[in-house]
């Protein structure tokens, strides 16, 4: 395959030798030049890019040959690379190595490109072309041109093409006041997470915490200065231990407690009020746009189509998933009971009981499992299992620009040794990176003059840091989320198509966690975790013995884990099919939501309005549920393996070429089809869960 640089670089030659971002990347396979880019770059780098994207737009319109996909759809798609390419760097940088002055320059640069957005969207004359070439038919065009040709006319429509120009100017002022909203809700909770610490200075409060999860609080309050304390903050990898293992009952309130209240705390970082107005502004320009709420709006282009839809069909496993967690809730109450507890289960006691039942149950503890899953042998074990499936190679560059010293890069090749792309993987917390685990890309993979642009591709994790003596040890979740990640990034990697609008990942919400969660089956097949789980010292694998306790537990706790999930999922749902404009109280919305749908009080919704970044900082509004509604694609999607092998050629080439190849270039039940042969059922999911034999 040709590499070719996909900067767009009509800018002065001095004007280039001071901004990198502004010159073609002098490096191998044209990857950022991270040594280079410097915090004060990225604002010129942002205003020279909307100029020329602000040109190539210009072109498209004064072009006086009769409108065509070419010269009209293909152009528009063309335009504005060096504003994907500086937006991509920046934006990355943003969630996985911010600072204070890159926060700054993200509220300045948030409405600029709102309101460049807008001057595209609703540019009369762009329009009129596009809708001459939707309106003219389109009997020519393949398959992926006719997708193109039909998002882009709906991303005009949807983008307000359509209003009255009197309804115009509100729409820009939504749209760059919803920018704006967003950055500072992600930016609160990211204070959020890194101001809450809980120093303990006594030992005895460490009761029940193994000797890793104490050495790696002893380090991080050793990092902070604090010599012969241990520091514990609301991170997952220090939260989620505490809350397994302490047996101090008032310090897991504490902990859980701040965990559930950021946004939450009526200071400076408080969300309430942002959530309201966010809301409220989604509808009103849903409702502007001919839509009865924001979800309409939203769902019109994933698989479900309808609220209704997600509701009803959720709702059916809502119902295996309460009844299965009212068993766990007495479960665990009994357990207090009979260590003579005077107390009744509470949310932040849950953790902490179910792994003794689960010890109790299945003789099985996540400290036993720890020493198998060191991280770079996990990491090489999705590689392997990606070599198997598509006989790619993963080869790490120790040479490439990096922005964090924790930071590794891979090059991707086919079995041939062609080239496929670039893999950047960034796995431990820090107070510059924001929580949770996500997939993005720095060049999206796509076709210019006939020749293959490469994709460039980052997953990012905050995983549990390697110790003075042990190296980085992760849980079986954390080994799933690795998995996971590396599946949306086998689907930026592998795609084949010729459009960046259409490429990679660009697809309905509701499928994109398909590619991603298929990938997690493997983590836990036994024949996979032989070969990728050996102790850290001893280089064993792991015993069959733990492989089949850590099976025969797969049922176990899926109540909880449905129903925490499911509840944030209905909540998104509730937030966006309002249809009044009005003054929400946030806890009192949330409060009802889950009492609508009668969730239990041992039990808090995963992500409370106010840091559920995946709706109101994210791109996951109306969409939450997209996890398990690609949970019934992938449990039904796997047992074609299951059903042949897990490795089966045939199966595998078939998901490659059907799925991950095509990123979103036709309709994805048409792919899904083309891929199964029919469409999925619940039963995989069902059973999987544990919720019918």
């Amino acid at each position: 395959m040709s590499i070719i640089i996909i900067s767009a670089c009509n800018v002065s030659d001095k004007t280039a030798e001071v901004n990198p971002l502004l010159s073609k990347f002098d490096t191998k396979f044209n990857v950022p030049p991270f040594d280079k880019i410097q915090t004060e770059h990225y604002l010129p780098a942002f205003e020279e890019a909307i100029k020329q994207h602000d040109a190539e737009i210009e072109a498209i319109v004064n072009n006086t040959e009769k409108s065509a996909f070419e010269n009209t759809v293909a152009a528009i798609d063309r335009s504005g690379i060096l504003l994907s390419e500086v937006s991509n760097i920046f934006h990355n940088m943003n969630s996985a190595n911010t600072n204070k002055e890159i926060q700054k320059i993200a509220k300045e640069v948030s409405p600029m490109l709102s309101k460049h957005n807008d001057n595209i969207k609703l540019n009369e004359k762009l329009f009129e072309k596009v809708k001459a070439v939707y309106d003219g038919g389109n009997s020519d065009l393949n398959t992926e041109q006719n997708t193109l040709l039909e998002k882009t006319y709906k991303n005009f429509v949807r983008g307000g093409a359509n209003l009255a120009d009197d309804k115009k100017e509100r729409f820009r002022e939504i749209n760059k006041r919803l920018s704006e909203l967003t950055l500072q809700f992600g930016e609160n909770i990211l204070n959020e997470t890194n101001e809450f610490k809980m120093w303990i200075e006594n030992k005895d409060d460490l009761a029940g915490l193994s000797p890793s999860i104490c050495e790696a609080a002893a380090m991080a309050a050793s990092d902070e200065g604090e010599e012969g304390k241990w520091l514990f903050t609301i991170h997952k990898p220090s939260l989620i231990p505490f809350l397994q293992y302490s047996e101090k009952r008032e310090l897991r309130e504490k902990m859980f407690k701040a965990y559930i209240n950021q946004g939450n705390n009526n200071d400076k970082n408080d969300n309430k009020a942002i959530v309201n107005e966010i809301a409220n502004l989604r509808l009103e320009r849903a409702l502007m746009l001919g839509y009865d709420n924001h979800a309409d709006f939203i769902l019109e282009d994933n698989m479900a189509k309808t609220p209704e839809t997600i509701y009803n069909n959720l709702g059916k496993i809502w119902n295996y998933a309460l009844e299965t967690a009212k068993e766990e809730t007495a479960e665990l109450q009994k357990l207090i009971d009979n260590e003579g507890g005077n107390f009744k289960l509470k949310p932040w006691d849950w953790w902490y009981y179910a792994e003794k039942v689960k010890k109790a149950k299945y003789d099985l503890d996540e400290n036993e499992l720890r020493p198998y899953f060191k991280l770079e042998n996990v990491r090489q074990g999705a590689f392997d299992v990606a070599t198997n499936l598509y006989g790619i190679k993963f080869t790490e560059l120790p040479d490439m620009p990096i922005y964090h010293e924790d930071v590794h890069v891979y090059e991707v090749t086919e079995a041939d040794g062609s080239h496929i792309g670039i893999l950047y993987m960034d796995f431990f917390p820090r107070a510059s990176k924001r929580g949770g685990a996500w997939m993005t890309s720095f060049r999206k993979q796509a076709k210019v003059d006939g020749k293959n642009v490469t994709p460039v591709i980052q997953t990012v994790m905050n995983f549990s840091k390697p110790t003075a003596d042990k190296p980085a040890l992760i849980s079986f979740e954390e080994t799933t989320t690795l998995f996971h990640e590396f599946g949306h990034a086998l689907h930026g990697l592998l795609s084949k198509c010729t459009y960046r609008y259409t490429s990679g990942t660009s697809v309905p919400r509701d499928f994109v966690e398909l590619p991603s969660q298929i990938m997690e089956n493997w983590a836990a097949e036994p024949e996979v975790m032989k070969e990728y789980a050996k102790h850290y010292e001893t280089g064993k694998a792991i015993p069959q013995e733990l492989m089949d306790k850590l099976g025969k537990s797969g049922h176990f706790n899926q109540g909880f884990v449905t129903l925490e999930y499911l509840s944030a999922s209905f909540l998104d749902l509730d937030w966006h099919t309002i249809e009044e404009n009005k003054d929400y109280d946030v806890l009192d919305f949330e409060k009802q939501s889950m009492e609508k749908m009668g969730m239990i009080p041992e039990i808090v919704v995963r992500y409370r309005s106010p840091y559920f970044r995946h709706i109101f900082a994210g791109g996951y509004s109306a969409g939450y549920y997209s996890y398990i509604w690609a949970a019934i694609l992938d449990a039904d999607a796997f047992q074609a393996f299951k059903e042949t092998s897990l490795f089966d050629q045939e199966t595998a080439t078939a998901f490659r070429k059907n799925i991950l190849e095509k990123g979103g270039t036709d309709d994805p039940m048409e792919m899904y089809i083309s891929f199964r042969g029919e469409e999925p059922g619940i039963d995989a999911l069902l059973k999987r869960k544990g919720f019918v034999k």
